[in-house]
């Protein structure tokens, strides 16, 4: 727990000490977000400092070494939200450098993203670490055995692309992404607790203090973020940290076995993803719109409620989600 704690302050302090930096350098190069002409009500936010998200990746890249000692598995899943990162920094890159909304094109992000995942479920298989599920609010769970694979693909695209379509208010996708990690880590650690007592010792145990150290890194991180993040940001995370913040959250539920946990925790980044899906799927069937706009963050922006609203609503809904399901396991 001291080094669960210790991980979080410095991890805030370290954080807080680069942003002023990194907004610096970005501001020198001209690293400004560039808003869509049809996004009217955002469009006094063009010219915002991007690509904030840096100091995720930055700050638990500097401090991860001195709580934990080498192991593949908390390493792989690192390398995956450090390479999710990456995809998202070269996307952000070209948006900025060419001073418009459109980056990497829709099949690069595809083959990127499958390419990371692909790596890390195969690693999840053939190393047999995360080839089990554990059934919500238990500590049962079964093994899938190559059905992993494609589980854990789906789990890490849908969370980075979930994560990403939340990051379009100031402070949404940072804020639900804090209280995510800060719940997924108790809860995780409930369980780890629960299998010890039946007797259950090694990996399972083992990564579980590991990802939660991790995740409280990338917590202190996202609440240093968040200070000059949230309305009205002078920063943005870009897309360099929203896929490294879901890949992180991907690709720890799927070590830990709790891909069903996501979907209940992660309920906000669900709405994300349905809402968009569900617009698409409808206009092209009906010609009609079921959201004045998608993602669902901006159909209730566009119904008159303000940003810091909307993301007091998401974060409220995060929470309580996060409250019940530690009741539900401690039951």
């Amino acid at each position: 727990m001291i080094k669960i704690l210790l991980a979080f302050i410095l991890s805030f302090l370290l954080s807080l000490i680069l942003m002023p930096l990194i907004k610096k350098v970005f501001k020198r190069i001209h690293a400004s977000q560039t808003i869509l002409k049809y996004v009217e009500n955002h469009k006094e936010k063009d010219g915002t400092l991007t690509m904030g998200g840096v100091v995720f990746i930055i700050s638990t890249l500097l401090l991860v070494f001195f709580f934990l000692k080498y192991d593949t598995t908390w390493f792989m899943c690192l390398l995956v939200s450090v390479f999710f990162g990456v995809l998202g920094f070269m996307d952000d890159f070209i948006k900025v450098k060419y001073k418009q909304n459109l980056g990497l094109r829709a099949y690069q992000k595809i083959i990127g993203q499958v390419g990371i995942a692909v790596i890390f479920a195969l690693y999840l298989y053939f190393s047999n670490v995360g080839t089990s599920i554990f059934l919500p609010f238990t500590s049962n769970s079964f093994d899938l055995k190559f059905f992993i694979i494609p589980l854990v693909i789906i789990v890490l695209l849908a969370s980075t692309n979930s994560v990403n379509l939340t990051d379009g208010l100031d402070g949404l996708a940072g804020s639900v992404s804090l209280i995510y990690l800060v719940f997924f880590t108790i809860i995780t650690t409930i369980i780890s607790g629960v299998l010890y007592s039946q007797g259950v010792t090694g990996e399972i145990i083992q990564n579980t203090e590991s990802l939660a150290v991790i995740s409280m890194l990338l917590c202190g991180s996202i609440l240093a973020f968040l200070l000059f993040n949230t309305n009205k940001a002078s920063i943005f995370m870009g897309d360099v940290g929203s896929l490294c913040l879901g890949g992180y959250i991907g690709a720890s539920a799927c070590v830990l076995g709790q891909e069903l946990l996501l979907l209940i925790l992660g309920f906000c980044f669900v709405i994300s993803a349905v809402s968009v899906i569900l617009q698409v799927l409808v206009f092209k069937l009906k010609r009609k719109r079921i959201f004045k706009m998608a993602p669902f963050h901006h159909h209730l922006q566009l119904s008159g409620l303000s940003e810091a609203k909307v993301v007091a609503i998401y974060s409220s809904i995060t929470l309580i989600l996060g409250v019940i399901c530690v009741i539900l396991y401690l039951l």
